[in-house]
């Protein structure tokens, strides 16, 4: 049986090669994570989750607070050097897609529902997991190279005060997509797929 979501997810890898240009429109873009972000559930049906899409100087504005913020703590020049290439190629790609979750929310999840209290926070990050896939699946069909990135809560502060972030949501990702310019290496399975799949009838 074929089916077009798992071809999308086995096609799926991390792209670090990547350019500025797109096979697909910002709008196309932009919509593509809109319905993703519409589309996955959320414990409670609290919609914790939420994406912010960066795109020309507002992705180069992200990886440059980035740069400032890793700058001010390295050591020495060589550090700088080393991940200045890594964050340039960041910055190379077509924008970037910042996911979030509404802590707020999650709080007061915990207020009113005392007895899944400790699960609310779990439950919100499962939210984030799958919208992230969905996007990167998505992106991944339409052409597009991603990778994911988490130089948070580094940047957090910075983040919310540039880009008009609600106070409550808290930075979880940074997806960075863009023309693919080279392909991801050959994939290895670190553990056998028997120790992770099995059928019981």
């Amino acid at each position: 049986m074929e089916s077009a979501v798992i071809n999308a997810l086995k096609n799926r890898r991390s792209i670090y090669a990547l350019g500025s240009g797109s096979p697909i429109s910002d709008d196309e873009i932009a919509q593509l994570v809109k319905d993703a972000v519409e589309a996955i559930p959320s414990a409670f049906n609290a919609q914790t989750q939420s994406a912010v899409v960066l795109f020309g100087e507002k992705h180069q504005q992200l990886w440059q607070i980035v740069r400032e913020t890793l700058f001010a703590m390295l050591p020495d020049e060589e550090a700088k050097a080393k991940t200045g290439a890594k964050l340039d190629s960041f910055a190379a790609g077509h924008g970037t897609v910042l996911f979030f979750s509404d802590v707020a929310t999650v709080a007061d999840q915990q207020k009113n529902f005392p007895l899944y209290a400790d699960h609310f926070p779990q439950w919100a990050d499962e939210g984030i997991g799958m919208l992230q896939i969905a996007v990167w699946a998505a992106l991944e069909e339409a052409g597009l190279g991603v990778n994911l990135q988490h130089y948070n809560p580094l940047i957090d502060e910075k983040v919310a005060a540039a880009f008009n972030i609600p106070a409550g949501r808290q930075l979880v990702s940074q997806m960075v997509f863009g023309e693919v310019k080279a392909p991801a290496g050959e994939k290895q399975d670190n553990v056998s797929l028997e120790d992770r799949f099995k059928v019981l009838k």
